[in-house]
């Protein structure tokens, strides 16, 4: 394989050519006695293309250019140096050896939503400052203010918002804690709100095929998300929130250095909201009656002199909601869902409870060989324990997820720095008891597997990776995953990428489309003998390109990206909604293809003023029983904005901060309910409209802020989020075809202290 890539690099790949004044020197270790350098250090100018990597004596050459004058050098291993130059000249770096796992590098001010050049893969990285810009009560509203990914409600009744990346929902991404799978099973309609937002201090969004590092189960994407560190994150921090509908939430970290090396942190989250909103009128909740407890212990252990880093979690969750109509009272009103023929009487009130119990812990451990600090290896385990008890009218769902994950990873080089692999062990255990009314869908799912993943990094031109799985699935059966990024440097401040990748998943339909039991819809499963649910596995292949040009105009910074994907499934799990009373599931006959295009300009209009602006086009079509069709619910064209000023902060951190989004949704196809009677029909097509939020936050210092917000600001409102509400016993009760928002103009506010 190395063959061929020096092969594709010499053919495929031009070389460049820069000016003749260059700025030379070595790259060497901070206490190292014997003076020899470092080995295939990275060598950039801060903010542009511009790179090379040190040879085998430490030593590097690189182009000078007067435009920029902050040249950063980084070794895996090793702490990041920035040095100012501002001619060219011959320059010494030592290095300090770290900890860490990952390669730090070094900037001037960290923007709030990084995206990087340097990588073969397509990620964006956003930064805790990006999601305080909006209340950010947990995971799922974590990106109202990123148009990379798109936030939708899942019903008419729950409130949960349900995203998307290049036009597929959420099952079709890998979601992941600190690169252990999170939201999966039973948990994925809801886990995204499992994840309080002030836990969070970034997330890395991968659009296309991920790592083959962390599973095969990516199809369009990853979403990782990075917790506070207790070594790292405030002694005290306390968040509260409260909106005029009654929702209320408090965040509370405690977070406490014990010892050198071991620190701890306890963060407890809790939400309530106990008032009744109906706005429209149609005499069911606009949102859930809803109480949560999150709990969570966190430890880190670090060693800088040994090299040994690790994190413990432990953690509890209760979640329960009720939803339906507003009188409705679980004591008296529940029906009696385990007879044979529940007795429905003319003053029935319908109404359901969704609880969920949670347990999970996991464990991250990292070595780093001192004397080769560009060697290491890593070790995850996570288990959760998943138990969810539900009802909704006469239909009931309860499932019970045990999951156990371990990866077992080791990183080094080929020769130098530049050629890098990763390989290791993965098993997963997963074990489902789930019961649909009065049907047992329980089972148990294994699976090992192997992968290896070979980088090589080159700066100035060309950087790669190329990656291979192999598993073993009980159901799935053996197959392979192969994944390939690359990143080319066609010139200054430009990043070409290109990507391709197969992914492959087991679809637990009822876990994923728990929205169908608030209807009146027959469930079907078309049985084709597969191993789940008597259907066959997902399999889907992504290719991608995108093109990332950094740019100044006036004396400020911007960027445009070009981002152009396709999913294409060799099967999948069709999810047909066409007949109102009824909601089939089958294998793909025919074919099944996501298109994905999104264009989007970052631009600094003026000091202190950011616009992000978006296009997105996307055209989702699958073949049907009754033909192909574009995906309902899903807008083809969306244009995103977003608007943020602040003021230059003080010796004490106070300033101003304003922020304000945009998200103008084109028309939506919305599924056929031509057979429903005249009063129970639907247009073809949803109306185009546009969501507006804005928040302003007042900083008095770096221990206190408050902020103040509203959201739906144009007061855009769904006519009719519940369909047959006058007679929800009856066969045309349906709350899945969602389109726009349920719930009116809402304002909201609250405070931090951070110490």
């Amino acid at each position: 394989m190395n063959k061929y890539i020096i092969v594709l690099i010499s053919v495929v790949l031009p070389l460049l050519s820069f000016s003749q004044e260059k700025v030379e020197g070595i790259v060497l270790e901070e206490g190292d006695s014997s003076k020899m350098g470092i080995a295939g250090a990275n060598v950039y100018w801060l903010d542009s293309q511009i790179g090379v990597v040190s040879d085998m004596d430490g030593k590097f050459s690189i182009p000078f250019k007067k435009e920029y004058n902050k040249l950063i050098v980084s070794y895996v291993g090793y702490e990041s140096d920035t040095l100012t130059v501002d001619k060219p000249k011959s320059v010494r770096v030592k290095l300090n050896p770290s900890n860490e796992l990952d390669e730090v590098v070094v900037q001037q001010e960290r923007d709030d939503i990084q995206k990087t050049y340097f990588s073969p893969q397509n990620v964006v990285t956003v930064n805790s400052a990006e999601l305080l810009k909006a209340a950010c009560c947990n995971l799922a509203e974590s990106f109202e203010t990123n148009p990379a990914i798109d936030v939708n409600l899942s019903d008419g009744l729950t409130g949960t918002k349900q995203i998307q990346m290049l036009g597929l929902t959420s099952p079709y991404l890998l979601i992941t804690q600190e690169n252990i799978p999170m939201v999966r099973g039973a948990s994925q309609a809801y886990g995204l709100t499992f994840t309080p937002g002030t836990w969070i201090e970034s997330i890395q969004i991968t659009k296309g095929a991920g790592s083959v590092v962390n599973g095969y189960e990516s199809i369009s994407g990853q979403i990782n998300t990075e917790l506070v560190k207790p070594l790292t994150d405030n002694a005290v921090f306390i968040n509260a929130y409260g909106n005029e509908n009654g929702r209320y939430e408090l965040n509370t970290h405690f977070n406490k250095k014990l010892t050198d090396k071991w620190s701890t942190g306890l963060y407890v989250h809790g939400n309530k909201r106990t008032q009744k909103e109906d706005d429209n009128g149609d005499g069911f909740l606009d949102a859930p009656l809803a109480n949560q407890l999150n709990v969570m212990n966190r430890w880190q252990y670090q060693d800088a002199e040994s090299g040994w880093v690790s994190f413990f979690n432990v953690r509890f969750l209760n979640d329960e909601k009720q939803v339906g109509q507003t009188n409705f009272n679980p004591e008296t009103d529940r029906v009696d869902n385990k007879a044979e023929t529940p007795t429905l009487s003319e003053d029935e009130v319908w109404g359901g409870e969704i609880n969920t119990r949670r347990f999970d812990t996991s464990l991250k451990l990292g070595y780093v060989f001192p004397e080769m600090p560009f060697q290491s290896f890593g070790f995850q385990t996570a288990y959760s324990l998943h138990k969810q008890d539900s009802y909704f009218g006469i239909k009931t769902y309860d499932i019970n997820h045990e999951s156990i994950y371990t990866n077992l990873l080791f990183s080094s080089i080929i020769g130098d720095t530049r050629n890098k692999f990763k390989t290791g062990l993965t098993f997963a255990y997963d074990g489902y008891d789930e019961l649909v009314n009065k049907t047992d869908y329980s089972r148990e799912d294994r699976s090992v597997g192997a992968f290896v993943e070979y980088s090589y990094e080159n700066l100035e031109k060309v950087s790669l990776t190329a990656g291979l799985r192999v598993d073993n699935h009980n159901r799935l059966g053996t197959f392979v995953t192969p994944r390939f990024h690359i990143r080319y440097t066609p010139w200054e401040k430009g990043s070409l990428r290109g990507s391709f990748g197969r992914g492959k998943r087991a679809a637990n339909i009822f876990a994923e489309n728990q929205q169908l039991f608030a209807s009146s819809r027959e469930i079907k499963i078309l049985n084709s003998g597969g191993e789940v649910y008597g259907l066959d596995p997902e399999d889907a292949w992504n290719y991608g390109v995108s093109f990332l040009q950094g740019f100044n105009f006036l004396n400020r910074k911007g960027s445009i990206t070009l981002d152009y994907y396709i999913t294409d499934f060799k099967n999948q799990i069709v999810v047909d909604w066409e007949t109102p009373q009824e909601v089939s599931f089958y294998n793909l006959d025919g074919e099944s293809r996501a298109d994905s295009f999104q264009v989007e300009v970052d631009y600094e209009l003026l000091p202190g003023l950011d616009l992000r602006t978006a296009y997105k086009y996307y055209d989702v079509s699958t073949d049907y029983k009754s033909g192909n069709l574009q995906k309902p619910l899903q807008a083809q064209n969306l244009f995103f904005a977003n608007l943020g000023y602040k003021t230059k902060a003080k010796e004490n951190g106070a300033q101003w901060k304003f922020d304000y989004t945009l998200h103008s949704l084109g028309k939506k196809r919305l599924p056929d309910t031509s057979s429903n009677p005249v009063a129970y029909q639907l247009a073809a097509y949803s109306s185009p409209y546009n969501h507006m939020s804005g928040q302003i936050t007042k900083v008095f210092s770096n221990t206190f802020e408050v902020y103040v917000g509203g959201e739906n600001l144009a007061g855009v409102q769904q006519d009719n989020p519940v369909l047959g509400a006058d007679n929800p016993f009856g066969p045309n009760f349906d709350t899945t075809i969602i389109y726009a928002p349920i719930m009116g103009r809402m304002f909201y506010g609250g405070f931090r202290i951070k110490i």
